[in-house]
């Protein structure tokens, strides 16, 4: 069986699929199965696998069983192009498409990719409308931000670059995606930042250093084995093993060494056709968001789509925790629908006819 890396935050219509055939020598002795830790989530003094809840708009809110989707919600804009709307379209010909990317900053505010209408808008913590500024490009998809407030946006498909805009929303500079270690833009798969360095992602594996967040261009574009976790000590990819049986990995390799820290194997007991979240939070901890087809009900019926996140320890991939998230089904091409906190847990964009929410979970 060849081991299958799938999407990692972007929809299944645009996964990529990398194959090698030695899996088994690679992550049977690191085989584990999936049942939370009840141990204390790293960083966590209360005593509890986790941190206990402030307030629907100061912290992550409760997962679904446990709060109403109204207390849950961070964010929400009806479809349009008003300036309190986010935008929707869905062409005759062509892919339909919704707000493509979204990320948040150190004060709590939300910034979405409106490609749609061409713009960015920003709220604050409490999910007001701040105001928007335009994009640059034709067809951007993905969304990060620098520390002092600057949006990367990539477009990876037609102008081929990572445009750098200002908080003021003007634009500082262009860099180039294509070039030494990426041969053909369409096959980025994000654009992340780690401190002031600006990477994007060679489908779904290494991150090749393309400039910095004031919109310099790296000539010598580095690379990195994995996604750098936000607490400064590791590198991560995350793949899939088996569809039909549900067995995932994540493996960590050690900043600055490069020396490998642990191979995480994960069994979910249900097919798991792809992965939608590697991300990790201050304390260094782990997300994995995983796409399940659960049982169905009855012999005639068809699975049940789900999302379900696990938390992960940054020391060995031990999980601590999970949430479950309802699957959206509106037809909408997006790239990435979850975006980890800070200060720990997630807002996932659950769209529906109406309009967008993006919803706070956390892992329990």
């Amino acid at each position: 069986m060849a081991l299958t890396l799938l999407a990692l935050g972007i929809a299944t219509s645009l996964a990529v699929y990398l194959t090698s055939d030695d899996e088994d020598t690679l992550f049977r002795s690191s085989a584990e199965e999936v049942t939370p830790s009840r141990e204390t989530r790293p960083g966590d003094q209360s005593g509890s696998s986790v941190a206990r809840s402030r307030s629907a708009h100061s912290s992550p809110g409760a997962d679904a069983g446990d709060a109403s989707e109204a207390s849950r919600v961070a964010v929400r804009a009806a479809w349009g192009s008003g300036p309190n709307e986010l935008g929707r379209t869905r062409p005759s010909e062509g892919n339909p498409e919704a707000p493509m990317s979204f990320a948040t900053d150190a004060l709590g505010r939300s910034f979405v990719l409106d490609q749609v209408n061409g713009r960015i808008a920003r709220y604050d913590k409490d999910g007001k409308p701040l105001d928007s500024f335009l994009t640059t490009q034709q067809a951007p998809q993905d969304l990060a931000l620098g520390p002092e407030g600057n949006a990367l946006v990539l477009d990876r498909l037609v102008d081929k670059t990572v445009a750098v805009i200002g908080p003021d929303g003007r634009l500082l500079g262009e860099l180039p995606v294509e070039g030494r270690g990426i041969e053909e833009g369409g096959g980025v798969t994000g654009v992340f930042v780690d401190g002031t360095d600006v990477y994007v992602e060679r489908e779904h594996g290494d991150l090749v250093r393309i400039g910095d967040t004031e919109g310099n261009v790296d000539e010598e574009r580095p690379e990195v084995p994995g996604r750098p976790s936000r607490d400064g000590q590791s590198f991560l990819n995350a793949g899939i093993v088996e569809v039909l049986s549900g067995r995932v990995y994540v493996n960590s390799v050690e900043r600055p060494s490069l020396e490998h820290r642990f191979t995480r194997e994960l069994r979910m007991g249900a097919p798991t056709p792809g992965i939608v979240l590697l991300d990790t939070d201050l304390r260094g901890n782990i997300y994995l968001g995983l796409l399940l087809e659960l049982g169905a009900a009855g012999p005639e019926d068809e699975p049940r789509p789900s999302i379900r996140v696990l938390c992960l320890s940054p020391a060995d991939g031990q999980p601590w925790g999970s949430a479950d998230l309802p699957v959206s089904s509106m037809p909408e091409e997006t790239f990435r629908d979850l975006v980890v906190l800070d200060e720990g847990g997630l807002l996932y964009a659950f769209r529906g006819e109406s309009g967008v929410s993006y919803q706070r979970y956390e892992c329990r």
